[in-house]
């Protein structure tokens, strides 16, 4: 004979768990997002899904060439961000000639479908700050245009590394 308060206990302490577990992943370790923007093509698409990787950086800092999801200054606006780490603490950057300059050296940007069309800088980054850049330079709100273009590394929620959505182009976004 089935004993349905026992059965039913059962469910319901095996959905709470999972409830748990799911809440613990999503508020520490991985979250996932939705471009809003075209800011990051052609590496990220408007409408790709992401997952974030909300631990990422509880150790370590954020690298040149990181894609990080942040909350941007409130001059800027209230919704997160996702843009490139391109300037590390200390270093001078500088955009001219259609290039990005670190420290006068031309940084490889294989990944841009066109180089940007503005001049910029050169600026040295403070410490505790990054410089960041979207992939669409041309047409991207980042630190080249924000009023203070330094960002906070404690404003930092994470690092996308991988893109789930949609299915022809499942896959990491580290660079290869």
């Amino acid at each position: 004979m089935i004993h349905w308060k026992s059965l039913l206990k059962e469910i319901i302490s095996t959905v709470l768990i999972a409830a748990l577990i799911a809440a613990v992943i999503k508020i520490f370790i991985v979250d996932n997002r939705i471009i809003p923007s075209s800011s990051m093509y052609p590496t990220i698409y408007v409408g790709d899904m992401l997952l974030v990787n909300k631990a990422a950086y509880y150790f370590s800092s954020p690298d040149r060439g990181d894609i990080v999801v942040f909350k941007p200054g409130k001059e800027i606006g209230k919704k997160d961000l996702i843009k490139r780490v391109i300037g590390l603490p200390g270093e001078t950057v500088e955009v001219r000639d259609n290039k990005v300059f670190i420290d006068n050296i031309v940084l490889d940007e294989d990944y841009l479908d066109e180089p940007p069309q503005y001049v910029f800088g050169p600026v040295k980054i403070p410490s505790g700050c990054l410089f960041v850049l979207g992939d669409n330079r041309n047409m991207s709100f980042d630190s080249h245009q924000w009023p203070n273009p330094f960002l906070s590394i404690d404003s930092v929620k994470g690092k996308a590394f991988f893109r789930y959505w949609p299915p022809d182009r499942i896959g990491s976004l580290q660079r290869r």
